[in-house]
């Protein structure tokens, strides 16, 4: 390939990641319910990554909970919990860490198959920790059908969608009015580190 082709390519790519952390941002100034913002999220995901499956999930004491999916599953949404131990997602919670496999993901043995997701059927698989306040707040999972070679580029998009999901959730504890009346100013020139309420 050209030289010139390649840079064409990976500007393009660069193009398409700027636009989806746009997007994204604009999320976080908007009036929306939290469960619209990350329909929101799963939706630009599956469109930028062209994957098969894009599952969020958060955490809930000692659980992870799914709480937004690009597929159907009404009866799963809120309700399939799986424990902070289990799984190649909950490994990934534990260890704050992300992971990427290309081939038969279900045969890794930190794997865990639950019979109500088609998902634990797809080949490859790409999972990053949700993070706020740099604690972990949840995980997001992209899956493809067939394998699928994961790029540089595609773990870096993931790790910062991550990181923007736990900026949501941090902005979407605060009340309306916390915004219009805070004073910001006395709160950059206040001394001490940042501490938002948990």
């Amino acid at each position: 390939m050209p030289k010139s082709r390649d840079v064409e390519l990976r500007l393009q790519k660069t193009e398409q990641q700027l636009r989806l952390f746009q997007k994204i941002s604009r999320f976080m100034v908007r009036e929306m319910s939290l469960q619209e913002v990350l329909q929101g999220v799963v939706s630009l995901m599956v469109e930028f990554t062209v994957c098969d499956s894009c599952l969020v999930y958060l955490l809930d004491g000692e659980d992870l909970v799914l709480c937004a999916s690009n597929t159907p599953h009404p009866s799963t949404i809120g309700k399939l919990r799986m424990k902070w131990s289990e799984g190649l997602t909950g490994w990934v919670a534990r260890e704050h860490r992300m992971i990427a496999i290309a081939r038969e993901a279900y045969k890794d043995p930190r794997f865990k198959a639950f019979r109500e997701l088609e998902e634990d059927t797809f080949e490859a698989f790409l999972s990053a920790p949700i993070i706020a306040r740099n604690r972990v707040v949840g995980v997001i999972n992209i899956q493809h059908r067939a394998p699928h070679q994961h790029t540089g580029g595609e773990m870096e998009v993931l790790t910062t969608v991550g990181e923007q999901i736990g900026c949501v959730l941090v902005l979407a504890r605060m009340e309306p009015t916390a915004v219009e009346t805070a004073n910001h100013v006395e709160l950059v020139l206040s001394s001490g580190p940042i501490s938002m309420k948990q």
